[in-house]
């Protein structure tokens, strides 16, 4: 998997006149509460499809636990971070669409009633659609038959994706009419600028107080709300980025560990190997070769 440098996130998308693709993502020999997807957010639709192992994604500060057959439903601009809870391979399905997909039926007032409404965001389906109706369970054929178009790529496979996308999104907003549906996160546009200035300033000093002097609350409120948001306290995600970028280093450069341990904050470098050894399950030497 890639770290992104910001937490918006720009999908690469198969085109500009078809804003659509699928994201295979794997995490083989994964650990409890190893990151598996980072925490990020794109101006796209978002659907999660889990294939393998169990995982727990938090989406707008709420935790969603997920297995085999599950999907997460990620509006546009929405938060999200996953993390497994199972000792081995983790594997899911990412669909990722901007609402352009769709704008041939911007005319079409059946659309405009009942699709785009979620689709711009007025209005949100559930994360886990199954859980508040289980007969959304029998609408996820339409997913796979997606999955399936996409491998196979016949002729006009595209035309097929997007029939099957839009008939799955009448058939939730069916079940789950406008005046039901939660509206977006407060807290997420809030603790976005934060949650984008640790992912880029791994080098930089950052307490609990000016943390939550960024966000206009108060040390106690938001060390709850960034739990709540996150699934991480406030240390631990800045570990996290921490050890996020120092795994990147490893990879694509040839600094020395005590460059690395002074790039991303952390001012001894046997600190750095305990914390590193901590987070990723091996030192950082060891993670280099």
């Amino acid at each position: 998997m890639t770290y992104p440098k910001e937490l918006k996130e720009y999908p690469a998308l198969e085109e500009k006149i078809y804003p659509f693709r699928l994201f295979f993502n794997q995490c083989q020999g994964a650990k409890p509460e190893q990151n598996i997807l980072f925490l990020h957010w794109h101006e796209h639709f978002e659907i999660i499809v889990m294939r393998e192992g169990r995982a727990i994604f938090h989406v707008d500060s709420k935790p969603y636990e997920a297995g085999p057959g599950d999907v997460i439903m990620v509006p546009s601009g929405g938060l999200h971070v996953g993390y497994s809870l199972y000792s081995g391979d983790v594997s899911y399905i990412s669909i990722v669409f901007h609402a352009s997909l769709f704008k041939d039926r911007n005319q079409d007032s059946q659309h405009e009633q009942f699709v785009a409404p979620y689709l711009s965001n007025q209005y949100q389906f559930p994360v886990m659609p199954v859980v508040h109706n289980p007969e959304c369970a029998s609408y996820y054929p339409l997913l796979e038959r997606i999955i399936e178009e996409v491998q196979a790529k016949q002729p006009a496979f595209q035309l097929v994706v997007k029939n099957q996308l839009h008939l799955f999104f009448t058939l939730l907003s069916r079940t789950f009419p406008a005046q039901q549906s939660e509206r977006h996160s407060i807290n997420r546009e809030r603790f976005k600028p934060l949650l984008e200035y640790l992912e880029t300033h791994v080098d930089q000093k950052m307490s609990v107080e000016r943390a939550a002097r960024f966000v206009n609350l108060n040390a106690f409120h938001f060390c709850k709300t960034f739990k709540k948001l996150t699934g991480r306290t406030f240390i631990d995600y800045v570990n996290l980025c921490r050890m996020d970028e120092a795994e990147r280093l490893l990879r694509e450069t040839g600094f020395s560990i005590t460059e690395i341990s002074g790039r991303v904050g952390c001012d001894n470098p046997n600190y750095f190997t305990k914390l590193y050894k901590q987070y990723k399950g091996l030192t950082p030497t060891r993670a280099r070769k």
